[in-house]
């Protein structure tokens, strides 16, 4: 059957009569459902007109189904006049309808609310469900955004994302009641952290296996899931038992790699090395380190918890989803912005112009009053005793009535008390025409109503507003800005609510934030004075001049003040007599807010003007008695009732507490949001449960109103037995796209909306574009209403500019002229016009949400949440939904507040659940859900969420919510396209010829030369570090070298020359001796900081060992740092002497080992870098030699000086600062060597100003330490300067401070030292850094001579592409980066593709290759793999300079020819490090930069405290340390994914939450980002939260 033919369908039976008709359709573009109301009996089912297209006249009624359909309603009836609870009746119900459920093998009673079934058996089931529940209480559905069939929609998507089998890995929380200390719990397995103290790790506890997991209803699909080893860890999805689950050494169907989701592969280079658990060193394979563990491409055992859900989201991220949208640009060396190209499909209006709608003339009355003033003048003199006002205390009872009389004689008091008495007789401080605030609670109508008529009378300016309570209120500020625009200074309350305002310890009322100075006046009768008899008020004829200003929030939270003049506040009045047909003497109930809007329209204006009595009913009250309106209705014999759909719903839900109710006095039932699409379920709902009561259906009257164009459309009441307004069911997808479409295939995602009646007395209104210039709209789309009418707000008060826009719009036709000179004003309403002029709205601007260029109605995406059945788990009336910016896009954020019964899993299901209905009805993908606890939402004034408030609260991190679950990689679908690498096609010739004809140079650069040393004899003869002591010891024997302080800065040991050559000639003998020790064989030196290690280093080499320096396992947590002391011990093949000072021979040894030859080694050095990649490099004589040379060269040290240093001394430069300080000065001066003042960095954690202190007490003039150290002092001492200054802490002496490290410089942390220590003379020149890496363990060390360091600012877009393109600062995308300092003696550095193997231009990026004399000689392996060697150390260039050898730094970086000028005169080449090659993390085709990332993750929010980013499988994964309470851990979640999407252009996969310690870094400060990432896989973290976006 079509929907325009007009074949009936009659059904008779002895019970029951269903009857279908199809209407004449007026509209192509809407369908009409005429629904009468029910009428119960005994005898006779509902008869209903239900929407044709539910019937079809071909389709035959078996027999089966219409017997169920009798039975049900046989049931029903039954249940009506019986007495069942809801579990019973569900149980009968169910019981009823299962002989008509087809019944499939495997299938459970709980699984046929999702069965389908044919459409006549699915209009039963929608008709007698709906049927069941209005006519049933105590349940706790709200009805205001009820829909059978938007309900039934959503439980079929459900269904349909039930049988795909959604895996949704659950967060994972922190719930063990004992907390272990972050300090004591986390150290990194590697090295001992300076700012992170060890304790040994706790044994994994017992999990009973009966346990029901948390997670199992979701369907298991990856399985090996281990036990966890943290107390709060919970099992995985589907786990049930632990005895089911698999070894950590039996094969596993997944143990293969894991699927990549991103179809880029990053690239590999170079053996890495993961420690402790599945370590591999240079040189080694990797089954013999470790066979019997599973482990994917990645080298990750994939028997783990958190691995497991990570599979789960994968499994989730591969599913096929809606095609993504047209990107937005193009990630190149440039932003292309690409215009989306429209779809051929989408809707497209096509119906003609619309022509403007005019309301029926306005009517004329002779003894209409020529102002609002001369109504009430007249009603007091003439009406005197009439009842104007009865106000309800808390109980619902009246509390008083203030009749005309006293209305009159009161305003006429407090008129004349505000122009007279409230300052000098020569000077008022009030005048006609100054702006009054009005300060009154709702529960005190009657104070109100004497002040606003009061300011009327004396011509001022009443601005109603809300009583504030605290300094916290939501929305505090925003009024002070309304107040503000406005310019009001006096306040106008009462003595009650005056007691009541939050005030200072003096007892003035406390200075709101935002708020003006205001002087308060209390209106209350005593306060009074009464005026002279011959003084009246002056009653002018109403004119354009401001009556009162109505105060409106915007989306943004803003509060603006809409002034209605004089004219206007008349004629409104008019027309809703003329519109609602008010007649003198009727009685009206009014539950709406008197101050603004609706309420103060209908019940104080309108009312004064037609005698009304008014019975307010205060929202207090509703709380504690919902039905004490309809009461009111019933005793007072109301015509007139003012409510909300909220107030519909209380109402019918206590309806069974008052049975004797009646509501046949009702001939108008005003609902003020009825523009709301989902206000028809409430109207519909209440009318079913009180029509018994006497409620007639055409009494209701939805309404649509707006603060600027105040009512714009309003049902007229109804003549008894006329039709009633039919009804839209409209196409949810059409509307998105601005156009009316009916919905007749999909009718899960159909809207029905109802209409708010004809346009108000003469007004005129028509439909115009949202966006844009005014144009018309057509007939068929949807557009904003926009109204003419003298009944109408005139401007924002004190807002010009934003008044143009909104109250002078003249519409223009589709060719851009407009269609005449009278403005409009914008009601800020959506909707279209109907048949007969009817206007239906279908949203607000305000509830709009733009997202991917189509059209939300916040209001629909509540009511398809809250058709989720959300009862166990959050408020029905508590949610909101917003949209927040993010990534050039709108994404929808969902917020409620969760029932405190509520259990997590309940939760994450009904998110899940969530966001399942909302993408298959609404097409769009959510962004965050988010619960928080119950009453934690800020509220408006009547009780209601403060959108504007919980956006900032989201925004800002202050929402603090208990669950939630991001969805980017749904909703976010404008990432720029992937890149694609192009292959190489290009030889070196063209690429150097490309260069030069650029004019570009080659990108290298190179230190001064090291120069000739005088005695070159000398030099020879002392050419080794043994040669250099043993000589030292001879010519200054008592020269201190090293002076070693505890936290105290006390010396508790030094060593001199002879001292030091002593020592190391009885270790030399103990290893000759006792030690069986030959030459060349490796030792181990395991020694904490202090000279004992130096001591040990010079002998072995006296003994010709090869020293081996190790830092020391903690004692108190061995398990994570004694392997990998192990594995260097056992991949050096090193001896171990355990010696005491007490066990030394006394005797020498007979000779002093000398080496043959410079290029033997010194000693190895080995290092676990930030990738977890142990590195043991050999370092020759030579290149100690060479090192210490370039060192004393660059860095001026002079022999008189001292040094102080506080670094780590076991490997890299700090290792050489520590042990070869007696060499570096030799080549300058064989008289005497300077001083070390050694200090461990470990002793700051005692003492954090010991290192500052030395500096001063010492003075110190140059210095070296690692950011470890340099961040210490600032986060513990950057307050208490002061205190040093006192202490005489003076750091004008220091002249150099250099920073020890191999990674890219901190530029942040470098200036905020020198800034906070700026006030204890530190030079802002002095701090510099220095660089090195394995090959070479100083390439670069800031000197005292030369340029200072240079900073530049590049694009970071360009970075992630290997490229550098320079901005100017504060450019959008830029990162500062500083030289790393100046270029050593005797180093060249060349940029090299490390793809093609050739040099690159200046400012190009590439990898750094070094050429020196102190480079290391190469890896140390024990199988001496020569190709290794070769690949890093013994490089050539594929062109340009063939025959040099280079070593590969591994490290990105480029050279910059600069304008300052070097020590030569020439320019200065400087040389920028931007990070590790082998850190780098490949995603989506680029590269990007952990740190990059972590800076951006840092600044998110002021409780994160370190971060720490690493991928698995291409899920990038941020994990952050928190540093405040523990109740902003999930507050974290949005912004860090947030950052990263707009600043990275990154989808973070997984956000994991820690306490503060537990990234491990190393002595030099580096994040070791491998090992944080293996534990995260085998769960060892103990995390506080873990997000799994979806």
């Amino acid at each position: 059957m079509t929907r325009d033919s007009s074949t009936s369908v009659l059904w008779k039976h002895s019970l029951t009569s269903v009857i279908c008709l199809s209407p004449h359709l007026h509209r192509h573009f809407l369908l009409w459902a005429p629904v009468l109301s029910p009428c119960v009996s005994h005898f006779f089912l509902p008869i209903t007109l239900m929407p044709l297209g539910f019937l079809s006249v071909n389709h035959p009624i078996p027999c089966p189904r219409f017997r169920m359909f009798l039975n049900l309603s046989l049931f029903s009836l039954c249940s009506f006049t019986g007495d069942i609870t809801q579990k019973g009746y569900e149980k009968k119900r169910t019981k009823l309808l299962a002989p008509y459920f087809i019944h499939t093998p495997g299938t459970i009673a709980s699984q046929h609310k999702h069965t389908c079934v044919p459409p006549i058996s699915h209009f039963i089931f929608t008709f007698m469900s709906s049927y069941d529940r209005t006519h049933r209480s105590g349940g706790t559905r709200d009805d205001r955004y009820r829909s059978d069939i938007h309900t039934e929609a959503v439980q079929a998507a459900l269904a349909k994302h039930k049988e795909e089998k959604m895996a949704l890995p659950m967060p994972t929380k922190r719930r063990s009641t004992y907390v272990q200390s972050p300090i004591e719990t986390r150290t990194p397995p590697d090295e001992t952290s300076v700012r992170r103290q060890s304790s040994v790790v706790a044994p994994p506890p017992m999990v009973n296996p009966n346990l029901q997991s948390p997670d199992s209803w979701i369907n298991r699909t990856v399985q090996g899931s281990s036990t966890s080893s943290s107390a709060s860890s919970t099992l995985s999805h589907g786990e049930a038992k632990l005895s089911s689950l698999p070894s950590p050494a039996a094969p596993s169907e997944n143990s293969g790699p894991p699927p990549d989701v991103t179809a880029v592969a990053p690239p590999s280079r170079g053996s890495r090395v993961d420690l402790p658990s599945n370590a591999v060193v240079r040189g080694m394979s990797r089954g013999q380190s470790r066979s019997s563990m599973m482990e994917t491409a990645d080298g990750v055992p994939v028997s783990s918890r958190v691995s497991t859900k990570i599979q789960q989201l994968l499994n989730t991220l591969k599913r096929p989803k809606r095609p993504p949208l047209s990107e937005f640009f193009t990630d190149d060396s440039e932003e292309i912005v690409e215009v989306p190209q429209p779809d051929p499909n989408t809707p497209k209006p096509e119906g003609r112009q619309i022509i403007p709608v005019k309301g029926e003339p306005l009517g004329v009355v002779s003894n209409w009053p020529p102002a609002l003033q001369a109504a009430l003048a007249r009603w007091g003199a003439t009406q005197g005793k009439s009842p104007a006002l009865t106000a309800l205390d808390i109980t619902g009872k009246p509390l008083y009535t203030l009749t005309y009389g006293k209305l009159w004689s009161r305003s006429v008091k407090l008129a004349y008390t505000l122009l007279n008495k409230l300052g000098t007789k020569n000077e008022q401080i009030l005048k006609p025409g100054d702006r009054v605030a009005l300060v009154y609670p709702n529960s005190d109508p009657g104070m109100f109503w004497v002040a606003f008529y009061g300011c009327l009378l004396a011509e001022v300016i009443p601005v109603p507003i809300e009583v504030p309570l605290s300094r916290k209120d939501a929305g505090i500020s925003q009024v002070g800005f309304l107040l503000g625009s406005c310019g009001v200074g006096l306040a106008l309350t009462s003595e009650i609510c005056l007691k009541g305002l939050p005030k200072t310890p003096t007892g003035e009322i406390l200075q709101f934030k935002g708020w003006p100075r205001l002087k308060w006046v209390v209106t209350d009768s005593k306060y009074l004075t009464k005026p002279s008899k011959d003084w009246q008020p002056h009653i002018p004829t109403a004119n354009t001049d401001p009556a009162y200003i109505e105060y409106k929030a915007s989306k943004d939270g803003t509060v603006v003040g809409v002034a209605v003049s004089k004219v206007a506040m008349l004629t409104h009045c008019q027309a809703l007599t003329q519109a609602c047909n008010y007649c003198e003497g009727e009685t009206l109930v009014n539950v709406l807010d008197f101050k603004k809007d609706m309420g103060l329209w209908h019940g104080v204006l309108t009312a004064v003007m037609n005698r009304i009595h008014t019975i307010s009913v205060p929202y207090a009250v509703m709380k504690a008695c919902p039905l004490s309106w309809v009461q009111r209705v019933h005793i007072h014999k109301a015509r007139v009732a003012l409510v909300k759909c909220r107030d519909l719903h209380w109402a019918m839900m206590a309806h069974r507490e008052q049975r004797d109710t009646s509501l046949a006095s009702l001939r108008m039932l005003v609902v003020a949001d009825g523009a709301n699409p989902w206000s028809v379920s409430s109207c519909d709902a209440f009318l079913n449960v009180f029509q018994s009561h006497g409620l007639k259906p055409e009494v209701i009257c939805p309404c649509a109103t707006s603060p600027e164009a105040m009512t714009v459309a309003i049902r007229r009441p109804g003549v008894p037995g006329a039709p009633l307004p039919a009804r839209a069911i409209l196409s949810m997808g059409g509307l998105s796209h601005g156009v009316i479409r009916v919905n007749t295939e999909d009718k899960n995602s159909a809207l029905t909306v109802q209409d708010v009646g004809h346009v108000m007395p003469g007004a005129l209104m028509c439909i115009v574009r949202p966006d844009g210039p005014p144009q018309l709209c057509k007939t068929d789309e949807i557009g904003e209403i926009i109204v003419n009418s003298r009944a109408g707000g005139n401007m924002y008060y004190g807002l010009p500019g934003v008044t143009k826009n909104t109250f002078e719009v003249i519409p223009v036709n589709a060719n851009g002229v407009p269609i005449g000179e009278i403005p409009f004003v914008r009601s800020g309403l959506l909707g279209f016009v109907g048949p007969g002029s009817l206007i239906f709205v279908v949203g607000k601007i305000e509830g709009l949400l733009m997202v991917s260029g189509r059209r939300h109605n916040a209001d629909d995406l509540v009511a398809t949440a809250l058709a989720v059945e959300p009862v166990k788990t959050v408020y029905r009336g508590r949610i909101t939904v917003f949209s927040v910016t993010v990534f050039y896009d709108e994404r929808v954020v969902i917020v409620a507040e969760q029932r405190p019964d509520a259990s997590e899993e309940d939760s994450f299901q009904w998110m899940s659940r969530v966001l399942q209905a909302i993408d298959s009805i609404h097409q769009v993908g959510l962004y965050c859900l988010a619960l928080v606890p119950a009453n934690t939402l800020p509220k408006t004034p009547l009780g209601g969420i403060h959108i504007s408030d919980t956006k900032q609260f989201f925004l800002d991190g202050n929402l603090h919510p208990c669950n939630i679950l991001m969805c980017p990689h749904t909703c976010v679908t404008n990432l720029p396209k992937p890149r694609q690498k192009q292959p190489v096609g290009v030889g070196p010739a063209s690429v150097m010829v490309g260069n030069l004809v650029a004019g570009k140079r080659i990108a290298q650069a190179a230190g001064r030369d090291l120069g000739m040393i005088e005695d070159q004899d000398l030099v020879r003869k002392h050419q080794y570090l043994t040669e250099a002591l043993h000589w030292r010891a001879q010519t200054d024997p008592d020269h201190v070298l090293f002076v070693l302080l505890n936290a105290k800065g006390v010396a508790v040991s030094t060593a001199t020359c002879v001292q030091l050559h002593k020592r190391a000639e009885k270790i030399a003998a103990a290893l000759t001796e006792k030690g069986s020790i030959n030459t060349g064989e490796n030792v181990v030196l395991l020694y904490p900081p202090g000279i004992d290690l130096i001591a040990a280093f010079y002998g072995c080499l006296y003994a010709g060992c090869v020293p081996v320096n190790v830092r020391p396992p903690h004692p108190q947590n061995l398990a994570a740092t004694l392997p990998t002391v192990r594995m260097i011990i056992d991949v050096s093949v090193c001896a171990f002497l355990h010696m005491h000072a007490y066990d030394l021979p006394r005797r020498r040894p007979p000779q002093i080992y000398k080496p043959p030859t410079a290029e033997m080694i010194a000693y190895l050095d080995f290092s676990v870098s930030t990738t977890g990649m142990l590195t043991g490099v050999k370092i020759s004589h030579a290149a100690v030699s060479a090192l210490c040379r370039s060192i004393k060269l660059q860095c001026e040290l002079y022999s008189s000086r001292q040094i102080a240093i506080c670094l780590d001394p076991y490997c890299g430069l700090g290792f050489v600062l520590w042990l070869h300080t007696c060499y570096i000065p030799w080549f300058w001066s064989l008289l005497c060597c300077h001083q070390s003042v050694l200090i461990p960095p470990f002793e700051l954690e005692s003492c954090l100003s010991l290192w500052l202190s030395t500096l001063s007490q010492y003075r110190i003039r140059d210095t070296f330490c690692s950011y470890s150290v340099m961040e210490l002092c600032t986060k513990g001492l950057g307050t208490q300067t002061e205190l040093l200054k006192a202490r005489g802490v003076n750091l004008s002496c220091v002249r150099s401070c250099v920073v020890i490290a191999e990674e890219r410089p901190r530029l942040a942390l470098s200036h905020s030292f020198s800034k906070l220590f700026k006030d204890v003379g530190l030079s802002s020149r002095a701090v510099s850094t220095a660089f090195g890496s394995r090959v070479n363990l100083a390439i670069c060390l800031q000197g005292t001579t030369g340029p200072d360091p240079c900073t530049v600012y590049v694009d970071m877009k360009s970075l992630r592409h290997d490229r550098v393109r320079l901005v100017e600062r504060g450019a959008p995308q830029s990162l500062p980066l500083m030289e790393s300092g100046k270029i050593l003696p005797g180093v060249r550095v060349i940029i090299v593709n490390p793809e093609t193997r050739g040099p690159l231009g200046d400012s190009h990026l590439g990898e750094i290759w070094v050429n020196s004399p102190h480079s290391a000689s190469g890896y140390y392996t024990i199988y001496g793999e020569e190709s290794l060697q070769a690949n890093h150390f013994n490089t050539k260039l594929s062109f340009g300079d063939p025959q040099t050898l280079w070593a590969r730094t591994g490290y990105l970086g480029f050279v910059k020819r600069t304008e300052l000028l070097d020590a030569s005169g020439d320019r200065h080449d400087a040389l920028f490090v931007v990070g590790s090659l082998d850190e780098t993390l490949e995603l989506r085709g680029l590269r990007y930069h952990p740190i990059d990332i972590e800076t951006s993750v840092s600044r998110a929010h002021r409780s994160i405290a370190e971060s720490a980013v690493f991928t698995w499988t291409n899920l990038l994964v941020v994990v952050s340390e928190l540093c405040g309470s523990e109740q902003d851990a999930l507050d974290l979640v949005p912004l860090i994914t947030n950052v990263v999407l707009e600043e990275h252009h990154l989808i973070v996969g997984v956000v994991v939450i820690v306490d503060p310690g537990v990234i491990p870094i190393n002595s030099r400060g580096e994040k070791q980002r491998m090992h944080l990432r293996d534990s995260f896989l085998a769960d060892q973290l103990d995390p506080i939260y873990v997000a799994y976006n979806m």
